[in-house]
């Protein structure tokens, strides 16, 4: 399968991040065409297309975009997630840096579409760059009088503020960014109510990914028939894939959803040093890894779903022979447990556990009945919390267990006299915070 750059066609174009360069390749043409059309055409058309979230849960846009309620009196608000903090995931900071108009007119139709008069970038604060570029972009857009008041004569009008983080993982879930936005600690809401219908300043509110808006002025520009040919039937279009960890070419892969990672590791050049796969993983490491009889399968949502994994966020990690499962979970269950805001019991003491017995089989004085606990303390997290992080921690280790149990096995020590100490454990949790 051949790759299709389309967000990514342009990037050796060093304009490109200016208005100008964009503009050279029709960048805002979209736009001009959105502002002529009904608000619920633009969502039509979105519906249409079967584009599905970036961001990692794949739910389908325009679907969200209808649930925003019309005529309640409310303003409207469109937040875009650009907080790109999953270990693996590197492929909404590139966009930002290479191609930031596309990301800008996007936010732009979109909110056009719900109805808003106020979105809102929200950026990791550890990519400077990332926000530079796009705070550029929106002052360049907004000279060009493409932000502001009264857009290219109609009656349409926004503002568009970008928000820097101050670097907690937890804020890449919606409902914790929105608490960050209004300028309380972020945390994860309970749903419901969802933030379609109160959201931001309790008002009907769309949360999208970087990836996810910068697809729509090719969708508007194209038509919804355009991107369905690209995919599958259920995950329509193409993909910004970042391949890292073990080949020769790491980087960045547009292509249709439906390659195989086969396919994508060819591309990336391979393997390192000729060294054999061991095990991959789609998309972050919060989803369920897989081995290389995998390999063949299509990236899609549901194919991705039918093998017990998911294809997250799009950004394959590739690991070969060289690395140790044991520690690579262990080192993944620290972040979470570093990450953890702590606001749920089963997620801010789960976390604990697990790293606590984790950090004893990678120093090799695990014990053999800590195989199956670590696999019991993850079924009291997993469905127990109140985001998605604690589903996040409780994902690694099972299915490093399903494939590599011998691993673990192998990390045990079993003398007679050193039997699980569920308090020494926690403690020993605790003394690596």
């Amino acid at each position: 399968m051949t790759l299709t750059p389309v967000i990514t066609e342009h990037w050796d174009s060093p304009d490109l991040y200016t208005i100008d360069g964009y503009r050279r390749f029709g960048g805002y043409g979209a736009l001009a065409s959105a502002l002529k059309q009904d608000p619920d055409a633009i969502i039509q058309t979105v519906k249409d297309s079967g584009l599905r979230g970036r961001g990692g849960a794949g739910f389908p846009t325009g679907m969200k975009w209808g649930f925003v309620p019309q005529n309640d009196g409310k303003p409207h608000y469109l937040v875009v997630n650009a907080d790109e903090s999953e270990p693996g995931a590197c492929k909404d900071i590139p966009i930002m840096m290479a191609n930031p108009h596309a990301l800008v007119e996007g936010v732009i139709i979109a909110s056009y579409a719900i109805r808003a008069s106020h979105a809102f970038i929200y950026i990791r604060g550890e990519v400077p760059n990332a926000l530079r570029k796009v705070a550029n972009a929106v002052e360049q857009a907004r000279a060009a009088g493409f932000i502001g008041s009264n857009i290219l004569g109609t009656d349409f009008s926004l503002d568009i503020v970008v928000h820097s983080g101050a670097g907690a993982y937890i804020c890449g879930e919606e409902t914790a960014l929105l608490d960050s936005l209004e300028g309380y600690r972020g945390q994860p809401r309970l749903k419901p109510p969802f933030p379609a219908v109160a959201g931001l300043y309790a008002s009907p509110t769309v949360i999208n990914n970087v990836e996810t808006i910068a697809n729509i002025p090719y969708i508007i520009e194209r038509g919804a028939a355009w991107l369905r040919q690209f995919g599958t039937e259920k995950s329509p279009g193409f993909k910004v894939f970042a391949v890292s960890g073990h080949v020769n070419r790491p980087g960045i892969y547009e292509a249709p959803l439906g390659i195989t990672m086969r396919e994508l590791l060819d591309y990336a050049g391979g393997m390192r040093d000729g060294r054999k796969l061991k095990f991959w993983i789609p998309g972050g490491s919060s989803v369920p890894m897989l081995i290389e009889e995998h390999l063949d399968l299509p990236l899609t949502y549901e194919d991705m779903a039918g093998a017990g994994t998911m294809l997250g966020t799009g950004t394959p990690m590739m690991f070969d022979e060289t690395v140790s499962v044991v520690k690579a979970v262990t080192r993944w269950l620290e972040f979470y447990k570093h990450e953890s805001c702590g606001k749920c019991t089963p997620c801010r003491e789960g976390t604990y556990w697990i790293t606590g017995m984790l950090e004893r089989f990678e120093h090799g004085h695990g014990q053999e009945a800590d195989v199956d606990k670590i696999v019991h303390v993850c079924t009291q997290i997993a469905g127990r919390s109140f985001c998605a992080l604690g589903d996040a921690a409780a994902t690694p280790y099972p299915a490093a267990l399903k494939y590599f149990r011998d691993e673990f096995l192998a990390a045990t020590h079993t003398s007679a006299d050193e039997q699980f100490d569920p308090v020494a454990s926690y403690l020993f949790a605790g003394a690596a915070r």
